[in-house]
């Protein structure tokens, strides 16, 4: 594998263990507006793609008006209401430290908005780690390639010096479609099996791992 100058992480997932909290807002907010419950897996499935991608997949027969209920809603649900615990991942923190140490560049692109962001940014002390972020609500939504094409250029890196690691079929796809390679995690959303369709160069079950494939 080539040594990258450009290291790109997604964050639900990959970096932080949230998928807990955003199942279950995604299942409080149906609740709360009267909307049938979707299923641990459907509200799984859409992690990584903007809020409002997720919720047209979650609540397809929801109007104009009931979709921005839903945003609302689950906003006042996973920022106020739910009290599921996001830690980091085991390893995250010390991995990222690694490579900020060894001179690569780092960076996020994330399916959160910006302001949802910048709030764990500074409630996990990461942000000085990181040389740039990107999210979901300042470009495309994932799967397409415009969020990688974006940081990249703005940062001056070839998409062919960087790599995307993350732990949905959303990220490698967008990686794919951009032409960048890409890595999986296992301990997020998606499988290994579903992760090896995306042609990933590695697929890794720790940070323990992914710091040999990155090394």
């Amino acid at each position: 594998m080539p040594a990258y100058q450009f290291i790109i992480f997604d964050w639900d997932g990959t970096l932080m263990d949230s998928i807990g909290r955003i199942v279950s807002s995604m299942k409080e907010t149906a609740i709360a507006l009267d909307f049938p419950v979707p299923s641990d897996q459907l509200a799984r499935s859409v992690i990584g793609m903007s809020l409002e991608k997720a919720l047209e997949v979650v609540f397809p027969d929801a109007d104009e008006v009931q979709g921005k209920q839903l945003f609302q809603q689950y906003r006042k649900e996973y920022i106020e209401l739910n009290t599921t615990p996001t830690p980091m991942f085991d390893g995250a923190e010390a991995l990222l430290l690694s490579l900020k140490k060894s001179g690569n560049k780092l960076a996020v692109a994330t399916g959160k908005a910006r302001a949802g962001l910048d709030r764990v940014l500074v409630s996990t002390n990461l942000s000085e780690l990181f040389v740039d972020t990107i999210c979901a609500d300042e470009t495309e939504s994932k799967p397409s390639p415009v969020m990688l094409q974006t940081i990249c250029q703005r940062n001056g890196f070839d998409i062919s010096d960087c790599v995307m690691i993350g732990d949905t079929i959303h990220d490698l796809a967008m990686a794919k479609a951009a032409g960048m390679d890409s890595i999986g995690v296992t301990f997020g959303v998606n499988n290994r099996q579903e992760l090896e369709a995306y042609q990933p160069v590695a697929i890794v079950d720790d940070f323990e791992q992914l710091a040999e494939a990155l090394n």
